[in-house]
């Protein structure tokens, strides 16, 4: 348990036992203790004077006066007691017990932070997922980024989680691809017979593929359509993942599984789980289709699975893959979809009742458009290659530190508007500008603390320790633990980022406020163990989020 909680916990304790003492119930309520709004109201708040009225049938500040008189302040690290309003207790602490921290950081290094007790949960997580049928846009950038940091968010709580990427490898846009494929390679051999399907794929790559294929596989015309079709369909995913795996790895994004959709065709999957749920009762024929129940289960209509003409939609394949998902032991299932599927959530869930899973152990977050601005005007198209703008782009464009930070920092159920020029700034305005200065500037503290020959210290007279912006940061340490619990607990990576902002806020005016190297020896050995607490909280939180932590800036 991290000091924050422990504290909490000891000082709600302490409020039980008073209660029992003043003989004020015999049965206790709840005691909810909360830290307030504002910081003049204390440390922590209660309410539970005013809970306890009915019960005590006395005047909730006379109830509050009686917890108060029986209190141990001592245990509870209280130093000073305020009763406000109705009935409020106030408590001020006595914050000498946030020095802990520093050993535990110093102790702890890189594992700071990371829930020590493992969850007993284990969460399958999907994101990116995009068709491999041209390059990663700003869209799949974000999914990107706040995926792969609710991955280690999650991973940092405690729980057991596998980040899968799902290739959609089977299905119409496949076919188009490799028909697209197809056009071009008969054009690089000068037969200009074979049209370019409906929509199809005009990209520069798709060209490059087929004049890659007439110059080293020209016997591919030779083949039956059928065969040849096969063989490109291959090539062209192959081609397309390829690409993507690339530049995700060059934003610091690396799965566990690529999933691949024709495995679940190869393993007959779809039939199987199809079965399982007319057996269940819930699909039914109608109008030459067969559909699904999902109306059942809070959908707004059933929907189709077989078309009319015998094949597959595209929902039959996503239900047979949750299926797998669960199949493989997985007891939470989060997937991270764009904001052009919403209207996907209901009928997802209700599948997994159909055939009798918990639709509560999938979770769907939707992930809201990113607007990419310069100079105050929207970008839409590339510089370089005058189509859409690509995770590539914005990597060339700002970097990839600033890249994901920027990614990461809201809410991604809100709509987020990119601002190129502010995340090639070099100055405090930039977010991850200014919290990797911090680092920065931590580092070069404890280099010049290095050359007068004083380290860090676990045994440090963490006493000296007065300046109240110090106690402020000590405080910003010490909540690391416990939001990155509350990130993992709702689902929300930007709470790190949030995080990282205030912790570098506090530090600054720490530095601003109190002299680190100084001639007191002790107090100076003290203040750079703060230092060096404060930098692994901080490249820990910045590691989280895919950021580095530079020793320089």
């Amino acid at each position: 348990m991290n000091i924050i909680d422990q504290v909490k916990l000891t000082l709600i304790e302490e409020i039980s036992t008073s209660i029992n003492k003043a003989g004020l119930a015999e049965e206790i309520p709840d005691i909810k203790v909360e830290i307030p709004k504002d910081v003049k109201n204390g440390d922590y708040s209660t309410n539970i004077a005013m809970v306890l009225t009915k019960i005590a049938k006395r005047n909730p500040r006379e109830i509050a006066q009686e917890i108060v008189n029986n209190l141990n302040t001592s245990r509870a690290h209280i130093k000073e007691i305020d009763i406000a309003g109705p009935g409020f207790i106030n408590f001020y602490l006595d914050n000498s017990y946030l020095t802990k921290v520093i050993p535990e950081a110093l102790n702890k290094g890189e594992q700071f932070g990371r829930v020590e007790e493992p969850k007993e949960k284990s969460i399958l997580l999907e994101y990116v997922s995009a068709n491999p049928t041209g390059d990663l846009h700003i869209g799949h950038a974000r999914n990107a980024a706040v995926g792969d940091t609710l991955a280690n968010i999650l991973d940092a709580a405690g729980y057991d989680v596998t980040r899968e990427y799902y290739v959609n490898d089977a299905g119409n846009q496949i076919t188009n691809l490799a028909r697209s494929i197809e056009t071009r390679f008969y054009e690089a051999l000068g037969d200009h017979s074979h049209e370019m399907p409906k929509d199809g794929y005009r990209g520069k790559d798709i060209q490059e593929i087929g004049k890659d294929l007439a110059e080293k596989q020209p016997e591919l015309k030779d083949l039956d359509d059928e065969t040849r079709l096969k063989m490109l369909r291959k090539l062209g995913v192959d081609y397309e993942m390829e690409k993507l795996r690339t530049d995700l790895a060059e934003f610091n994004i690396h799965f566990d599984n690529w999933f691949s959709e024709t495995s679940l065709y190869e393993k007959d999957d779809i039939r199987a789980v199809l079965s399982k749920m007319r057996e269940l009762g819930y699909t039914y024929e109608a109008e030459g289709a067969t559909w699904l129940r999902t109306s059942d289960f809070k959908d707004d209509k059933d929907r189709v699975l077989i078309k009319q003409d015998g094949t597959y939609t595209y929902f039959l394949p996503d239900i047979a893959y949750h299926y797998d998902k669960i199949e493989r032991g997985n007891d939470i299932l989060i997937d991270l979809f764009g904001a052009d599927h919403h209207g996907y959530i209901n009928r997802l869930k209700a599948s997994m009742e159909t055939f009798g899973v918990d639709s509560d152990r999938l979770e769907i977050q939707i992930m809201q458009l990113v607007r990419l601005m310069q100079d105050g005007e929207e970008v839409k198209m590339s510089k370089r290659t005058g189509n859409a703008i690509t995770l590539r782009d914005i990597m060339d464009e700002v970097g990839r530190d600033a890249a994901r930070y920027f990614l990461t920092m809201r809410s991604p159920d809100t709509h987020f508007d990119f601002d190129m020029e502010l995340a090639k700034e070099q100055s405090q305005d930039n977010p991850v500008y200014y919290a990797q200065y911090a680092h920065a500037r931590i580092s070069s503290i404890l280099d010049q603390a290095e050359a007068r020959d004083i380290q860090p210290s676990t045994n440090a007279d963490f006493s000296t320790i007065k300046n109240e912006k110090a106690i402020d940061l000590l405080k910003k340490v010490a909540e690391f633990e416990p939001t990155i619990q509350s990130a993992a607990e709702h689902r929300a990576p930007h709470r790190i980022t949030n995080y990282i902002q205030d912790l570098a806020a506090h530090f600054h005016k720490f530095y601003n406020a109190q002299k680190v190297l100084t001639e007191d020896q002790s107090q100076t050995e003290a203040y750079v163990s703060l230092c060096k607490a404060v930098k692994i909280t901080l490249a820990n939180a910045l590691h989280l989020v895919g950021v580095t932590a530079p020793e320089e800036m």
